[in-house]
């Protein structure tokens, strides 16, 4: 290993666009979440080259010391780091990169196509409204595909999904789709549920929750799903569809969060 060793307990900031998050510390174990560009993390252990660390949203797992750097200290003056909404930036430091949704800019670098936008802008065009939610849903992550462990239109889960469209509009989810079903209050029926109800599934004989989608109304939703390779939006009046079929069987239950 080289470069500056980090301290733990201390903080870190990840400096790649994504940083991959593994159940256990090597590259063979599976991907449980990912941190972005600019996002601390708190460093809890060491083993190796890797470090035990939990994100903004309280999740834990192992990052590789390759995709850290020491948190800064005071920004002395700086303005708040911009959040990208997908862009491509460059600076004299880093180069050219490319950054998902959900990543934080460097202080110098310049954006080149795409866009960022700081966080009195985030506030404005990302309301915490059902229909802007699910707007943002429907837009923001339209043809992304199916990842394990993803958290960004590159790539992402179920959770990860719901995760990402309603911290873009400054509602806090936990990471997995079982931590969700916990949130806010009981929806009703998968029916006549409202926009931006968080509805949740199970492919388990003991009936935990494995899939979370979102309610677009009108008998909709919106969702990241393995069966269908990644976005896709449902009609579940769609009788003749055997995919829907099954999602009428697995539905447990809903949760109103707004």
């Amino acid at each position: 290993m080289s470069g500056a060793r980090l301290s733990v307990p201390g903080r870190a900031i990840v400096r790649s666009a994504i940083a991959p998050m593994y159940l256990e510390p090597h590259v063979r174990s599976t991907q449980v979440s990912q941190r972005l560009s600019g996002h601390g993390v708190e460093l809890l252990d060491e083993e190796e080259d890797w470090y035990r660390v939990r994100g903004e949203d309280d999740y834990e797992g192992w990052i590789h010391w390759g995709f850290l750097s020491p948190a800064p200290e005071s920004p002395n003056g700086h303005p708040p780091a911009r959040m990208s909404l997908g862009c491509q930036v460059e600076s004299a430091r880093r180069g050219r990169r490319a950054l998902p949704l959900g990543a934080r800019l460097a202080h110098d670098e310049t954006v080149t196509s795409g866009e960022a936008i700081d966080d009195a802008e985030q506030r404005t065009r990302f309301p915490t409204d059902a229909v802007a939610i699910t707007r943002s849903a429907c837009t923001l992550f339209e043809s992304a595909p199916y990842l394990w462990g993803g958290v960004t239109p590159w790539g992402a889960d179920c959770s990860g999904f719901a995760q990402a469209v309603f911290a873009l509009h400054g509602v806090a989810l936990p990471r997995d789709a079982w931590q969700q079903s916990e949130s806010g209050q009981d929806a009703g029926e998968l029916d006549t549920l409202l926009p931006a109800d968080l509805v949740f599934f199970s492919d388990r004989e003991d009936q935990r929750v494995t899939h979370v989608a979102v309610a677009l109304g009108d008998r909709k939703l919106v969702h990241l799903a393995l069966g269908r390779g990644g976005f896709a939006i449902e009609d579940l009046s769609d009788a003749g569809d055997p995919y829907v079929a099954k999602l009428r069987e697995r539905f447990l239950h809903a949760r109103r969060v707004l």
